[in-house]
């Protein structure tokens, strides 16, 4: 109650806040981008579609697949939402899927940014020529009894085949059940998948209310390029099923099912081969005492890398510099994908945080 009282009397962006040793997760933010590829058959699905259309409707197949990794597979591991610790300056989560059909599809995550959190991530298969980037922020504020969470950044899917981009914007979502002690996501507003084809999807969210409605509901428009109604409409749960209406037809199919997919583990390193500004390694021991509650120890471990952050802010400040990010940089927006935001009606942001390939293969790093 005392941590609840401290969020309610707080103005602006929350990410200052301390929060308590109980409700914390011992997992790190920047390991949160793994949820984009856990279901690599989805991945790549439409690397081998040729028709625009259906190649499309695979796109937004995979994004609605993704949301229940990323929102709701934490919830329902740990019973309820925990917070996430808050990644370092520099901090790196790398991984690697591997299966016998898809190939190895690499992940490099890093923290970019700090004041204001940003993270910053590549995912690829060079198999089927697909490459995810992406990046994303978040600011909160609390109001009442909810949690309000808005992501900053965007995610773009390359496939090299059909040299064909898919500007795909973050959904902002609110934390429930704060006050009883079972805090749960769920998502708001909506967000667009906008392919460099012209065709196109708005996603929007609603949850489950106070007298009605089922959790984590989206109902989807999918366009055709310079339409003005929709050629699909699909619905229903993203951690759930959901069906697609043929608007011509008026026919209804099943579109996606999240219990007919099995996530595929990632590969990491082990602990003990990873680099000291990897993050499982530099929250290995802060993790530990998470597992078995020491409180304590959380404190003290956390405190320890929180402190030695400051002590490289400020010398890098009194020396005049600032810190070297490894394997991605702050560029301006390339045309293509400012073409591609314009065409979603998104002012495109004018500096992009994208991924230096060569500089992460050519390091100790990329070895698997």
């Amino acid at each position: 109650m005392t941590f609840l009282r401290s969020l309610a009397t707080s103005k602006g962006d929350l990410s200052s806040i301390t929060a308590p040793p109980f409700i914390l997760s011992g997992t790190s933010l920047v390991e949160y981008s793994k949820f984009w590829a856990e279901l690599p058959d989805l991945f790549v699905a439409p690397t081998m579609i040729l028709d625009k259309e259906e190649r499309a409707l695979a796109v937004l197949k995979w994004f609605i697949a993704t949301l229940k990794g990323q929102y709701t597979s934490r919830n329902e591991a740990l019973g309820s939402e925990k917070k996430p610790l808050n990644p370092f300056l520099g901090e790196v989560f790398l991984g690697q899927w591997e299966t016998e059909t898809e190939g190895p599809t690499t992940l490099v995550s890093e923290q970019v940014s700090h004041h204001p959190p940003v993270t910053a991530y590549a995912i690829y298969n060079d198999v089927y020529g697909i490459e995810l980037q992406g990046y994303n922020g978040q600011k909160a504020t609390f109001a009442t009894t909810t949690l309000n969470v808005r992501q900053v950044g965007h995610a773009v899917l390359y496939i090299k085949k059909f040299d064909e981009y898919y500007y795909i914007t973050l959904p902002t979502l609110h934390i429930e059940g704060l006050f009883y002690g079972a805090p749960y996501v769920e998502l708001e507003q909506k967000t667009l998948i906008q392919s460099s084809s012209g065709y196109w999807a708005s996603i929007e969210y609603s949850g489950k209310g106070y007298f009605s409605g089922k959790k984590n509901t989206f109902k989807a428009k999918f366009y055709a390029p310079d339409e003005d109604s929709p050629l699909y409409t699909i619905s229903g749960q993203w951690s759930g099923k959901s069906t697609i209406m043929n608007q011509a037809k008026k026919s209804e199919s099943l579109f996606y099912d999240a219990s007919e997919h099995n996530i595929v583990p990632l590969i990491v390193k082990p602990i003990e081969q990873q680099a000291e500004y990897e993050s499982r390694r530099a929250w290995e021991k802060v993790a530990a005492a998470v597992q078995v509650m020491d409180y304590d120890t959380i404190h003290v471990e956390k405190s320890k890398i929180e402190n030695q952050q400051r002590e490289l802010r400020k010398k890098e400040r009194e020396d005049g510099v600032e810190w070297q990010r490894r394997y991605f940089e702050l560029i301006e927006d390339e045309g293509p994908l400012r073409e591609v935001a314009e065409l979603a009606g998104v002012e495109p942001d004018e500096n992009v945080w994208r991924f230096k390939r060569q500089v992460f293969e050519e390091s100790p790093d990329s070895k698997m």
